[in-house]
């Protein structure tokens, strides 16, 4: 949390479940990567955070927006990044979006099939395009090697037949997982990718970018390398992998830039001992909070992101708890299994935090399931 935050809860207490962010925070983030990685363009994943005072603050910094859909590249136009700078980066797109898209002036889009190939031959003549790999996602919290990318084989395959297809077949991508927990991660996928990227060049194709994609991780409740720890091993991996000859280089941040610039305040619904009260121990105790998966914490599903709590009794006498949200549905269960322990005074009524929620929470909450109202969003 930081100072800002801490001073606008303290001054506002905001209704809860709600949401503040630190926009200074992500600028500062912003530049701590770009100082890091300087050769590399910065395209800020907008899926993590979509809220124009977000997406203008970076727009100004001149950061490019890496978007999942025509209404994420709408954003960024709105915030005012030039079509330039904006890259269609989901591989699963409807034809009227890549058009759309097309029109409004995007040109690099990604593609990881022939049937998506076939697509923007059709509706975006002459772009752009790189062919996104699929890489190993082990260290990564929450994996994206399942939906994703294509083998190296098909991938040299689908580059050439763009050629063919008219379009410009710019570079290769690929993406670790999100909240990424292992440097070598990024080292065995550049070095898979730089041999695609030598044998292309030397089949006649003017390739010339690699996208490193995203996965620089937030810290929630345990310690995470620290961002030049990532880069440092890049780094090593680009130099070994192409020596002096270094291509375009892209990076699609969004977690690592937001993650910990927000915060979510929270109110305790009801903390009860489920079970026989006279056992010995007592029963489970659990703790419900106003706001759970179907509110925005849709990533603690399968206890994958574990975020820290802070309560008013924090350095107290504390205790094991099931954390869950205020829904009636069982699926609406944080943590279970993850052994979190919070203080044995925490009583209804009172608020708690969730720290490092910048990423992911606004956009994953319902609309208004069981009633509940959207999470409010405050930007500071």
């Amino acid at each position: 949390m930081t100072p800002k935050i801490a001073r606008y809860l303290a001054a506002q207490a905001p209704a809860t479940p709600c949401l503040v962010v630190d926009v200074d925070r992500i600028e500062e983030r912003y530049q701590e990567l770009r100082a890091a990685l300087p050769l590399a363009r910065i395209y800020y994943a907008v899926k993590a955070n979509p809220a124009p005072p977000v997406l203008q603050r970076l727009a100004a910094l001149g950061s490019s927006f890496d978007a999942a859909s025509w209404e994420e590249i709408d954003l960024s136009l709105q915030a005012g990044a030039p079509a330039s700078r904006i890259s269609f980066g989901n591989t699963i797109k409807k034809g009227s979006a890549i058009a759309r898209a097309h029109a409004a002036g995007v040109s690099m889009f990604a593609f990881d099939c022939d049937e998506e190939l076939d697509k923007l031959a059709r509706h975006a003549p002459g772009s752009r395009v790189y062919c996104r790999i699929l890489v190993e996602n082990a260290g990564a919290e929450w994996p994206l090697s399942r939906k994703f990318g294509t083998t190296v084989a098909h991938a040299r395959a689908l580059m050439l037949r763009a050629q063919d297809l008219g379009l410009d077949p710019f570079g290769l991508s690929f993406h670790v997982g999100s909240q990424q927990t292992t440097t070598d991660a990024y080292e065995a996928a550049i070095g898979k990718v730089a041999m695609l990227f030598t044998d292309l060049a030397q089949a006649g194709l003017d390739i010339r970018m690699v996208n490193l994609g995203g996965g620089f991780p937030t810290r929630y409740r345990d310690d995470v390398p620290e961002i030049d720890q990532f880069t440092s091993a890049i780094a090593r991996a680009l130099t070994a992998a192409f020596g002096n000859a270094l291509p375009e280089l892209v990076v699609e941040p969004g977690r690592f830039l937001v993650g910990d610039a927000g915060v979510v305040s929270s109110e305790v619904v009801l903390v009860s001992r489920r079970g026989d009260s006279t056992a010995a121990n007592g029963g489970k105790r659990w703790v419900y909070l106003d706001i759970g998966r179907f509110g925005g914490l849709a990533e603690t599903e399968g206890e994958s992101i574990r975020y820290q709590f802070r309560t008013p009794h924090d350095g107290g006498s504390t205790g094991p708890v099931a954390i869950a949200g205020p829904t009636c549905d069982g699926a609406d269960i944080l943590y279970e299994r993850s052994d979190y322990r919070l203080p044995l005074d925490l009583a209804c009524g009172e608020r708690v935090e969730l720290l490092s929620t910048g990423a992911y929470v606004s956009t994953y909450c319902s609309t208004r399931f069981n009633g509940f109202a959207p999470l409010a969003e405050h930007y500071i």
